[in-house]
């Protein structure tokens, strides 16, 4: 019986330290620097877009979405996907209208699979001659709207899960061999 709880306690042991050691791995992707930065006033608006992130981005069709919002719920971001190279996502604009404030809001696809959504702001302190592109369809926005979830359950739920079901199979595996030993 001493040898079944020392080995219930290694796997125990074993199972938490592979959870505690795999929680860096795990972590989703995290917006380091954009080009516009955050907040930043401009005098005439940029040509493109860059965000930088800490980890790479999954590359793809329809994977990355990009939205540039501007007075009046207008769009300016150019047709076409975005273009990434690592952990870098580069986008186009159309050129820019009214001076304004613009938001930018992205939906990324993180190589570890998992989507990760925000935004950021930059404002133009000069008109450009820029008009908008044409207002997307509700259905085409729902579609691509995934409601700011990060989706799915995190990683680190399954791997408890399994340590507890395999130690607890190992624990009455071995009690119960124990007992028809006993019985002998």
């Amino acid at each position: 019986m001493r040898r079944a709880l020392s080995l219930l306690l290694a796997c125990l042991v074993a199972g938490g330290v592979a959870l505690v050691t795999a929680g860096p791995a795990l972590a989703h992707n995290v917006l380091i620097s954009s080009d516009p930065k955050d907040g930043q006033a401009l005098e005439t608006g940029p040509a493109e877009i860059t965000l930088t992130f800490d980890q790479p981005v999954t590359a793809g069709d329809k994977f990355n979405t990009i939205t540039v919002k501007g007075p009046e719920d207008t769009n300016w971001q150019a047709d076409g996907e975005p273009t990434v190279r690592n952990n870098s996502v580069t986008f186009k604009l159309r050129p820019l209208g009214p001076a304004a404030e613009y938001n930018v809001g992205y939906r990324i696809l993180s190589a570890d699979g998992h989507p990760v959504t925000g935004s950021l702001k930059f404002s133009t302190t000069k008109a450009g001659n820029g008009t908008p592109a044409p207002a997307v369809s509700t259905t085409e926005a729902s579609a691509s709207d995934d409601g700011g979830s990060g989706g799915g359950v995190p990683i680190w739920v399954w791997i408890a899960g399994a340590v507890i079901l395999l130690g607890g199979g190992v624990y009455f595996a071995l009690r119960g061999g124990a007992k028809e030993d006993a019985g002998r």
